[in-house]
């Protein structure tokens, strides 16, 4: 009896847990020269406001991510997340230092781009700007292409 009893709670609890994760698209276009794209999904405000590409890869509040050798042209990456409100930060590491080059006043000298198009005045966008509902399937277009990265968001 206690192994049907026990059987019965794995299926119950089964019921409860989601089957499958929502299915997101990424395509980064506009990549000038070869080297490293870094493309990290975020899962919170908090992570996205305070990642200034010092350093690329895994980091406290990325869920998910790519870091990869990249040639001129675009890439396309998939990801299964669990449903909700994510915002994509991207840049392609020309040099292979692994981080965001800067100049003065620490503006980017390699290619960078954020999810829903967004960008910031002096500074990366908000979390808000650049952040999206993941429910089912989404793609996010990130173009790199443009010198001020004014990005195309996908509809």
């Amino acid at each position: 009896m206690k192994r049907f009893l026990a059987g019965w709670g794995v299926v119950l609890l089964a019921y409860q847990l989601p089957l499958s994760a929502e299915s997101l698209t990424v395509q980064v276009s506009g990549i000038k020269d070869p080297g490293e794209i870094h493309i990290a999904i975020y899962g919170s405000a908090e992570a996205f406001e305070v990642d200034k590409g010092e350093k690329g890869g895994p980091a406290e509040g990325i869920v998910d991510g790519v870091v990869e050798e990249a040639q001129p042209g675009s890439v396309t990456y998939s990801f299964e997340l669990p449903q909700g409100r994510y915002a994509i930060g991207v840049f392609h590491d020309a040099n292979r230092n692994n981080r965001l080059d800067t100049g003065f006043f620490g503006i980017p000298k390699e290619q960078f781009g954020f999810s829903n198009g967004a960008s910031g005045r002096f500074g990366p966008p908000s979390f808000a700007d650049a952040s999206f509902e993941l429910v089912g399937e989404a793609k996010q277009m990130i173009d790199l292409g443009h010198e001020e990265s004014a990005l195309k968001p996908c509809r």
